[in-house]
């Protein structure tokens, strides 16, 4: 029998062990192919010739989806080398040499392959239409698209296969070189562990696992406030969390489940036999990938709330922003022909006039050395401010309440009253700022601090404050009164202004903005897929190997008389362990990244993170079904 006709009899044997395989490859060859289309559709291609941030998202997308792809696929490919390791060994037993055993896995991994690339393109190409539209709808463009293959993505995805192939060859290569007979013949039971008592040093390292967790969240709740040591912390937390859920998986769990075993005094029963043991002599030879499906696990609903959230929020933040649709600072003639050409194209508005003082400040409170003490100010009457349509607050006189998006990011967020002086004719040369709100009263565009003041107070200081030393502003505002209509409106204000002044207005930055977070959350979204399906993929390689392994043990069980469901009782127990606890931890570090994260970006985040999390526990509880639906299937056909 020659070797092409021992590799089909082989595939065909082993066509159970195959399937799994199989679809790792199909999974892996689509996601990448739907990718690489929408990079080089003509509309995307514009958009990322337009902006470096489209750019620089799709090169780094791109770069973790080839990564996660290499990852996930030579996981299956462990898996899949790891349950014919007996078979190997027999190839070698029997005197074939390894360079041959090698050289038929690899030919089958290439005809697998090679049938994975084709039918992967094909669902790639018909879904990545989907993923086109859906992207187009996020971002707010109305393009109209045809059926069309791109030749550019099918380049790409072959070059990226060949690399697949090239590296699970050498995997294949390397473990068949590598391994003993003893080793491939003991392969299948490498992950078990006699579990002896617990010493003194594994109840410290247990201890120590949720120790290093609960410190890592400590120090999280320091970086918000730090941001000139943002990197240091972040480092800190992340080293502290990712060791401390190393511990845990690797030594407290073990810990805690010996304890239990100990209070039960030996006796397990049947469904602790079956969920609870299983879980002591394993949960150490897991310990790796545990650690790495939660901490992707954490980094994928992060990533997804984050982005979720800025989109989600995206035209409340641009509001806070800017208050004004349109805003001009001492423009009086292009403020007329606004005023005009919006009445000439019939778009309702209203038009204020809001005068302002800007001169130099300085924060008593802070350290002569700093380098922000001395900051340009922008002073706004409350009452001038409620006049022209905002909601604000009256601040006391002789007080000053500090209004800017960006306070907790700069470090200028008032929790106590702060002084700032001015330059003025008499004795009174200061401003007690008495608080800070997270919103403008001024489009973000025009140059110094906002801050209001009492109508009483801003005549004060106008009155007071040293000639030469300020400069009066005069802002012509409009607010437009119908919504549907802010498109014809923009482009009147953009035509009317010197682009050379950088003024843009907020129908123009919302539109930015929804397209900036919109792409965010398409490929954060797009990514945090691959992580679920990779992660939950993973946990159900895993557990099928389990269910294969222990096949010997459930026709043991049903000889002696147990019936289906009352094993099927602690096998769902140790599913809803090996899969829930790793979700769990994983959802607890989002949390405190979230609670950071929702400081720093200052958006909306309940209504995302809660949707994120709903959907990453439902498509986790997908998984934790099937694997039990094929439990059940192992344990039913043991007989």
């Amino acid at each position: 029998m020659n070797t092409q006709k021992l590799v089909l009899r082989s595939m065909r044997k082993n066509i159970k062990m195959y399937y799994l395989y199989f679809f790792a490859m199909i999974f892996s060859i689509s996601l990448y192919f739907i990718f690489s289309t929408l990079q080089n559709d003509q509309t995307v291609v514009e958009m990322v010739q337009a902006s470096m941030n489209f750019s620089t998202a799709f090169q780094i997308a791109g770069i973790l989806l080839i990564l996660i792809t290499i990852v996930f696929t030579m996981y299956a490919t462990g898996i899949f080398i790891r349950r014919r390791s007996q078979e190997i060994g027999l190839y070698q037993l029997i005197g074939l040499s390894k360079a041959w055993v090698a050289r038929v896995l690899i030919l089958e991994h290439i005809i697998l392959g090679l049938g994975a690339l084709l039918i992967g393109t094909l669902v790639g190409a018909l879904l990545s239409r989907l993923f086109l539209i859906l992207f187009m709808n996020i971002i707010g463009l109305e393009v109209t698209f045809g059926l069309t293959f791109s030749g550019q993505a099918l380049i790409q995805t072959l070059a990226v296969f060949t690399c697949l192939i090239a590296v699970t060859s050498l995997q294949i290569i390397l473990t068949v070189y590598r391994s003993t007979l003893l080793q491939l013949f003991q392969a299948n039971n490498q992950n078990d562990h006699f579990v002896k008592r617990p010493s003194i040093v594994s109840g410290i390292l247990g201890l120590a696992g949720l120790s290093l967790i609960g410190f890592g969240y400590y120090m999280s709740t320091f970086i918000a406030y730090n941001a000139d040591l943002l990197i240091y912390f972040m480092l800190i937390v992340l080293a502290s969390t990712i060791l401390g859920t190393y511990l845990v998986f690797h030594t407290t769990i073990s810990w805690i489940l010996y304890v239990f075993r100990k209070k039960q005094n030996g006796n397990l029963g049947l469904y602790n036999s079956l969920s609870v043991a299983p879980l002591m002599h394993r949960m150490k030879g897991h310990a790796n990938s545990l650690t790495l499906i939660t901490i992707l696990s954490a980094m994928t609903i992060t990533m997804i709330s984050l982005s979720y959230s800025l989109y989600y929020s995206t035209e409340k933040d641009v509001r806070l922003a800017m208050p004004f649709d349109f805003a001009v600072e001492n423009m009086p003639e292009e403020a007329a022909l606004i005023k005009s050409s919006l009445e000439d194209e019939q778009i309702p508005f209203e038009q204020y006039q809001v005068d302002a003082i800007r001169f130099d400040g300085v924060w008593a409170d802070q350290d002569p050395n700093v380098a922000n003490r001395h900051r340009k100010t922008m002073l706004f009457s409350a009452e001038k401010m409620a006049q022209a349509g905002l909601d604000v607050e009256r601040p006391q006189d002789g007080e000053a309440i500090y209004q800017s998006t960006r306070a907790v990011i700069e470090g200028m967020e008032v929790s106590s009253p702060k002084e700032l002086q001015y330059a003025s004719n008499d004795e009174d040369n200061s401003l007690t700022v008495s608080k800070s709100k997270l919103e403008n009263v001024m489009n973000y565009r025009f140059h110094g601090d906002q801050l209001l003041v009492s109508e009483e107070t801003f005549e004060k200081i106008r009155e007071n404050i040293q000639e030469g030393a300020y400069e009066i502003l005069s802002f012509e505002v409009f607010h437009l009164l119908d919504t549907t209509k802010s498109g014809a409106a923009s482009d009147i204000f953009l035509t009317s202004v010197d682009s050379g002044e950088f003024i843009t207005d907020f129908y123009s930055e919302h539109e930015a903005s929804r397209q900036t977070f919109g792409l965010l959350i398409f490929i954060a979204g797009f990514l945090g897929l691959v992580f679920i399906l990779s992660t939950g993929s993973i946990l159900y390689f895993k557990q099928m190997t389990e269910a294969e392994q222990e096949k010997t043990h459930y026709r043991t069980l049903r000889q002696l008389g147990f019936q289906v469901n009352d094993m099927m009782k602690g096998i769902i127990r140790k599913q809803l362990f090996v899969y829930l606890i790793p979700l769990g931890i994983g959802l607890t570090h989002a949390a405190f990244a979230l609670n950071v994260g929702s400081i720093l970006i200052a958006a909306s985040m309940l209504t995302p993170i809660i949707i994120s999390m709903l959907a990453y526990i439902v498509i986790y509880l997908m998984f934790t079904v099937v694997t039990i639906r094929y439990y059940k299937s192992i344990v039913t056909n043991a007989l």
